[in-house]
């Protein structure tokens, strides 16, 4: 059962009142401070600072759970969301789930039990299939990732033209064997390899798709076994950032060259694309925009909770280089 202050003022034999004053600073002696905050460890009472920020009308929480922090896509939609969040006076709880479905339940309990005024969330597919608005005490905004029409708030990347964008731009650059190799998670992935289909489909090209925990470790392991295969791919596209890492790192042990062996494409420009020589094909993120969109949902969704549900779709930006060139 939930402790409340009451319990709290029988363990320590004083009123309701001076368990608040004491909690609060307020003047009481420090003789039955102590006494109170006995009471308190004895009792095991968590505050609810939830209820305490909206008396004083100061700053609220925002929770912000990520597929993996590692992923250096999250690691600056984090940035951008928790720069909002500061200039607004709100304090963010970060939480990092690893692509799990039972730590993402576990974070979204923990949400609850820190009465967070809103949520930023990048579900699993399995996860965002169910979640439903009347399920939480707070409003959701998803990123990155999309659940049921009409369910929650969202900000995400047109996945599927930027699936299209780096088969056009392959078939330009005289390729036909165009493989694709995507994450096995989440939605994301999936749009972007319907957007890889309908381009190869509509180019009369067959299509050669692979899905694997979106992580470098699988994705090499992957693009290792597809490089020793007679046949093998004229073209790569992946679907993440780690995913393009991991392919790299099968191509370099393999002794393949880019784009000579295999021409290489993938998402989420940073800055070891760009080093690697002779520099990767990306999908460019507005990774900043997203935290930023994602956090004006959820302002606006707290200041009117009734209006109707908005998905703000953000489109990529194609960055050419070396590892696509000319076959």
């Amino acid at each position: 059962m939930t402790v409340g202050i009451r319990d709290v003022a029988r363990a320590a034999g004083v009123s309701t009142a001076t368990v608040s004053r004491a909690l609060g600073k307020g003047p009481v002696s420090d003789a039955l401070r102590e006494q109170v905050e006995a009471a308190v460890r004895a009792t095991g009472y968590r505050p609810n600072l939830s209820a305490r920020r909206l008396r004083s009308q100061s700053a609220q929480t925002i929770g912000l759970i990520v597929a993996d922090i590692r992923n250096p896509f999250f690691t600056a939609v984090s940035r951008a969301v928790e720069d909002a969040a500061y200039q607004a006076g709100m304090r963010l709880i970060l939480c990092n789930t690893g692509e799990d479905a039972e730590r993402e339940a576990l974070y979204l309990r923990l949400m609850q039990e820190e009465r967070v005024t809103g949520v930023v969330f990048a579900p699993t597919r399995r996860t965002a299939e169910r979640l439903r608005p009347e399920d939480f005490p707070f409003p959701l905004v998803l990123i990155d990732r999309t659940g049921p029409p009409g369910g929650h708030d969202g900000v995400v990347l047109d996945n599927v033209a930027a699936g299209s964008a780096l088969v056009d731009h392959l078939v330009e650059q005289g390729y036909s064997r165009i493989a694709g190799l995507f994450g096995s998670t989440s939605s994301t992935a999936e749009e972007r390899r319907d957007g890889y289909l309908s381009a190869m489909r509509r180019h009369g090209l067959e299509p050669r798709m692979r899905n694997v925990p979106p992580d470098a470790e699988p994705a090499q392991a992957e693009v290792a076994r597809w490089l020793a295969e007679p046949g093998r791919p004229e073209a790569l596209i992946v679907s993440n950032g780690l995913i393009l890492m991991g392919a790299v790192r099968a191509a370099r042990a393999a002794g393949v060259a880019w784009p000579g062996g295999i021409a290489l494409a993938g998402f989420d420009n940073e800055p070891w694309t760009e080093l690697i020589e002779p520099g990767l094909t990306v999908i460019e993120q507005p990774v900043a925009e997203i935290g930023t969109q994602a956090m004006g949902l959820l302002f606006d969704r707290l200041k009117t909770p009734g209006q109707p549900v908005r998905k703000v779709v953000l489109s990529g930006r194609l960055i050419a280089r070396g590892s696509t060139g000319r076959r």
